[in-house]
């Protein structure tokens, strides 16, 4: 990353190749307007490769309200009309996660013109989306999709599901994270359900998914519940299994595991051992219940895990090597979302994901967003981070 500290506020970076070209630019004190972001994101950007036409673009919730005008400016500036992206509590690029300033992050490619394809937001019914995708769909056969939800959308899960299945399309990506306006960019810019772009098999990619929780105890079974209150776990009160999994130490008072023990549903199809995070949303210490973010049924097979920085540190490196051996060909450029639970709030403030990343694949272009849930293959996930290497 050939990043370029200015004039005091400003952080600027960019790296590229003959294919692809990542750039991001923050500007902290002062009359930070998306005006000084976009110049100094466009300063380093430079030339983009020739031919490009395709841009990711990822902006930090300050920008919410000019994400418009910045995207008007970034299309004229570029000649590159085709745009797609969203809004994140924070943003990352090479090595550099960066929070609460206005900030942007972009990756800019050269395609083929018919290698790629934008849909705007799927909101509920996918009649709109076959109308006008299916002929490409069925002519191209995708391979990959990157997209971006709503989390407003109560459907958002069943979407993803949908659209994977109506394309037969390995879906990587996240849902907004704001406070505001959950915003997303597909061609214009929107918000409401799921968007994005998708990938013809001549875009080479490798995905990854590295989970931010370790299960302890042993795989248990539901044995009665509805809607998300689990009442018995094993034919036995659901908290006394909570005492027995989390241990002596932590179970004298339940009060203190909020926000380190979670409940992780594993995914029957997996053949990594994957598994979906819930959070611990309610304990009934009167009845023995307990109440997570998840509709359950009796049968489902759960475990308690703890999410710690060094399991988390762990298993991003196991996957990363796990990419790195699946790619024939060192990666030309990459896209990482990782959970708004995990950056600095996990790792601390020295950008370790990204630098990770850096690590084991060296300088390449990079963009992303940390998300409000991420998306992978045709699933929700919670506390994870998904990588995705182009090559």
């Amino acid at each position: 990353m050939d990043e370029q500290p200015q004039e005091h506020g400003v952080r600027q970076g960019a790296v590229g190749n003959e294919k692809f070209k990542a750039a991001y630019a923050a500007v902290s004190g002062g009359p930070a307007g998306w005006q000084a972001v976009a110049k100094a994101c466009l300063e380093v950007l430079g030339a983009a490769p020739a031919g490009a036409n395709l841009g990711f673009l990822y902006a930090t919730e300050a920008l919410a309200e000019d994400l418009e005008a910045l995207l008007a400016h970034l299309r004229q500036a570029t000649g590159i009309e085709q745009w797609v992206g969203t809004l994140g509590s924070g943003i990352l690029s090479n090595g550099v996660e960066i929070y609460g300033q206005p900030a942007i992050s972009i990756l800019v490619m050269a395609l083929p013109e018919d290698d790629f394809r934008l849909f705007a937001p799927v909101v509920d019914s996918l009649d709109d989306f076959r109308a006008q995708h299916d002929e490409w769909v069925d002519r191209q056969h995708p391979i990959l999709g990157v997209v971006h939800g709503d989390p407003r959308n109560r459907d958002i899960a069943e979407i993803i599901e949908d659209i994977s299945e109506e394309t037969s399309t390995f879906l990587v990506g996240g849902l907004t994270s704001s406070q505001g306006p959950a915003l997303q960019i597909s061609g214009g810019v929107s918000e409401g359900g799921l968007s994005g772009v998708l990938f013809s098999p001549d875009q080479l990619a490798v995905a990854g998914l590295t989970q931010g929780c370790t299960p302890i105890g042993p795989l248990r079974r539901i044995t009665e519940g509805e809607d998300n209150i689990i009442k018995k776990i094993d034919d036995r009160d659901a908290v006394e299994i909570l005492r027995e999994d989390v241990g002596e130490l932590l179970s004298r008072d339940l009060r203190r595991i909020g926000g380190y023990i979670y409940v992780s549903f594993p995914i029957a199809a997996s053949d990594t051992g994957d598994y979906l995070v819930r959070n611990l949303v309610g304990i009934d210490l009167n009845r023995g219940w307990i109440q997570v973010g998840e509709l359950v049924t009796p049968g489902m097979a759960l475990s308690f895990c703890r999410r710690d920085n060094d399991s988390a540190l762990k298993d991003l490196k196991r996957m990363l090597r796990d990419v790195a051996q699946r790619a024939e060909t060192p990666p030309k450029a990459a896209l990482y979302f990782s959970c708004i639970a995990r950056g600095q709030h996990l790792f601390g403030p020295q950008s370790e994901e990204v630098r990770e990343i850096a690590a084991q694949f060296g300088d390449l272009p990079l963009t992303g967003f940390f998300a409000n849930g991420e998306i992978s293959n045709n699933r929700l996930y919670g506390y994870t981070g998904v990588l995705t290497l182009l090559f």
